[in-house]
């Protein structure tokens, strides 16, 4: 009965549930594993992914996908998720820099939420001052100690943890944004 994303959409459209719970077989585990990858909290992905079904049954009259299905659900996932992130609820930016470590079983989708989000991340730290720059790259990227980089530099240890502080600060009040910056990404 529905054997194509068309079909399923036509469904959606003319409210048939059915079409709702075969794109639900087709795509849960899929959307759940991308989401459960970068997140790592089970109840989190599945409200994100329960979220997502429900808002496609609540907009289905006004569908319009230009790209496959699979491709817009990704999206409204990577968009949750992102937003999951925004809203600091289970995670903190200093997470973010981990997410190397959670990419080891990964999809192609989730590998590149997880591109762009390093991406935005890399932006945001350009346009710090250049010494607050300096020292979270310091930190971050080459792992040093406070003392080390208030050694390398010539500033106090409290300096450097200021630094961080703003930094780090910039980079919350930024990921806010990163849903914009992904949408016109991949537009």
């Amino acid at each position: 009965m529905f054997d194509s994303d068309i079909e399923i959409i036509k469904g959606l459209k003319k409210d048939d549930k059915k079409a709702l719970t075969v794109l639900y077989k087709n795509y849960w585990k899929i959307l759940y594993i991308s989401s459960y990858n970068l997140l790592k909290d089970k109840e989190v992905c599945e409200e994100i992914i329960q979220d997502v079904f429900i808002d496609v049954w609540n907009k289905r009259k006004e569908l319009e996908i230009r790209v496959s299905f699979k491709s817009y659900l990704y999206a409204c996932v990577r968009y949750k998720v992102f937003a999951e992130f925004r809203s600091n609820k289970i995670m903190r930016v200093e997470l973010f820099e981990e997410l190397d470590k959670r990419m080891q079983y990964t999809t192609p989708e989730t590998k590149m939420m997880h591109k762009e989000l390093k991406y935005h991340i890399e932006l945001v730290v350009d346009t710090l001052p250049e010494k607050c720059k300096r020292v979270y790259v310091l930190s971050r990227n080459e792992h040093l100690s406070h003392k080390e980089i208030s050694e390398q530099l010539g500033i106090s240890i409290k300096t450097v943890e200021n630094h961080i502080t703003n930094a780090l600060r910039v980079l919350r009040a930024s990921l806010g944004q990163v849903l914009f910056v992904v949408l016109f990404i991949n537009s």
